[in-house]
């Protein structure tokens, strides 16, 4: 099953007497692939028809249909947990290089879920003896420890040249290629 019959089955189980159309508009596609991914579904067995009168139809799911929205989930809540722990030990080894180099106060810029997985993760590695200073822009006075950037888009005022600011985002996408590389060298 693809993305896109999966987000179907998704919107299907969610939506009582969802025509055509409002599946269409709510996956943001075209009538006709809408149709198309219907009758693949109906042909795998994975959702059936029950025709209401002569121009309504309802669409379901069948159990075989929610048992492959439940695997399909299943899979998708493993992976996104696996995905998880990767990111807290890429922070673990970015912020205990960082203490070990003598840093203990970090100001966190960023409010994303990264940004609480960081907090977590200097907590873990640091303990009591590192500071943690959540912040909404960097200042020049900054320069008493390390601006640690939790957010996809850069916002100008993070340049400032007597602070020193740690991509976040870019060093654990580093650390991922590293691992890949050493991994594909064994």
């Amino acid at each position: 099953m693809d993305e896109r019959e999966f987000e179907l089955i998704n919107i299907i189980g969610m939506e009582l007497r969802a025509n055509q159309r409002d599946l269409s508009r709510q996956m943001n596609l075209s009538l006709g692939m809408t149709n198309m991914l219907i009758r693949r579904l109906i042909t795998k067995g994975y959702i059936r028809i029950k025709q209401l009168n002569k121009k309504k139809m309802e669409y379901l799911l069948t159990p075989k249909g929610f048992s492959e929205k439940l695997q399909k989930s299943v899979k998708y809540t493993v992976h996104t947990i696996n995905a998880i722990g990767l990111v807290r030990r890429g922070l673990s080894i970015l912020l205990q290089a960082e203490y070990k180099a003598g840093v203990q106060k970090f100001y966190l810029l960023g409010g994303s879920d990264l940004a609480g997985l960081v907090e977590e993760a200097l907590r873990e590695q640091c303990g009591p003896s590192c500071q943690l200073i959540r912040i909404e822009k960097v200042l020049a006075t900054m320069t008493d420890g390390v601006v640690l950037l939790c957010r996809e888009l850069v916002p100008a005022d993070v340049v400032v040249p007597e602070v020193r600011v740690v991509n976040v985002i870019e060093e654990l996408a580093k650390h991922q290629l590293l691992a890949t590389q050493a991994l594909a060298m064994a």
